[in-house]
């Protein structure tokens, strides 16, 4: 097992409306919808996939649909922001972009030396845009609405706000292996290797003394960040290793397209490792990723009901790159 986790797995939201989540993420930012399901834990509502081509680890937003949520608000103990990577040269295209929808966007700011573009979905889940040099280097969705050089390459990172970032950085260095980058104002960053790949950053919030209240999870909340590891055998090593310090990691469990061992950072931001392997293309070929229900095998006897009481949805038309 390598010595450090390898990066951003997928990080998953929550959204209240299905439709309008299709419409914003696929519509607007232009991702492949690569996955139509249900949560494993609550068959009655969607879980919704969304990433480049295939769905790759790094690429990776999912999203359950929860309707009867009042909208979360926002605190330590969450992911304050999810940043994904455009090339240098798409900035300005995606500033007009956003504006041009009624989508408002702040920046662009320069942090670490990068542009960043701020903004929120239609439930006020903080995104940014961030450029990145591996971008320009990375293959996007070609087939999305995006034109091809401004479509978004993946995540860039996560920003954690947590009450002790010192006690949150620990367990990203020592228990995952991250490494300490650097600091630029009130942010910590934190990377898998050296920071240069695609999905290898995490920046800490240095929250002020003023108290900063908790965070109530619902609408436009992230619920969890997974991180990833290539092979179930490395995955049981982490968890034996993350076992070790206490943080309490679930059993493994098997979420058809990967296989996921949670656990809670000291921060209370809920942590996944979750495997590469097996992929979104098990049970649907690449070509018709996202566009029938599919679900695990527990819950296929019940498929006809399951799908009866899904509200029904449609991936928005566009036409490739002329979105």
């Amino acid at each position: 097992m390598e010595k450090s986790i390898a990066g951003i797995h997928h990080v998953t939201a929550i959204t209240g409306d299905p439709q309008g989540n299709l419409d914003f993420y696929v519509g607007v930012l232009g991702l492949r919808f690569v996955k139509k399901t249900v949560n494993f834990d609550a068959p009655d509502t969607y879980h919704f996939y969304y990433g480049d081509d295939l769905g790759r680890p790094g690429t990776i937003l999912t999203f359950f649909a929860w309707p009867n949520l009042p909208v979360g608000q926002h605190g330590t103990g969450e992911v304050a922001a999810l940043a994904f990577s455009i090339p240098p040269t798409a900035l300005a295209y995606w500033q007009e972009r956003l504006s041009q929808r009624g989508i408002s966007v702040e920046g662009p700011l320069t942090r670490f030396d990068e542009q960043v573009l701020r903004f929120s979905d239609p439930n006020g889940l903080p995104l940014e845009l961030v450029t990145h040099p591996v971008a320009s280097s990375s293959a996007p969705w070609t087939l999305g609405p995006i034109p091809t050089e401004f479509a978004l390459r993946g995540f860039h990172s996560v920003t954690l706000a947590v009450a002790s970032p010192e006690l949150t950085g620990a367990v990203l260095t020592q228990v995952l292996g991250l490494q300490s980058l650097n600091r630029n104002g009130q942010r910590a960053r934190y990377a898998a290797g050296d920071g240069t790949g695609a999905a290898t950053l995490v920046d800490v919030l240095l929250l002020t003394a003023t108290p900063v209240p908790r965070n109530i999870q619902g609408l436009g909340s992230v619920h969890h960040v997974a991180w990833r590891t290539a092979t179930f055998d490395e995955q049981i090593t982490w968890r034996e290793r993350i076992a070790a310090t206490g943080l309490r990691p679930t059993a493994v469990l098997d979420r058809n397209y990967f296989r996921s061992i949670y656990f809670k950072e000291p921060g209370s931001v809920l942590f996944e490792i979750a495997t590469d392997e097996p992929g979104f293309a098990i049970d649907e070929d690449p070509t018709e990723l996202g566009v029938h229900l599919k679900l695990p095998a527990w819950y296929e006897e019940q498929y006809a009901e399951i799908e009866r009481q899904l509200p029904p949805v449609e991936i928005p038309a566009f036409e490739p790159g002329r979105g």
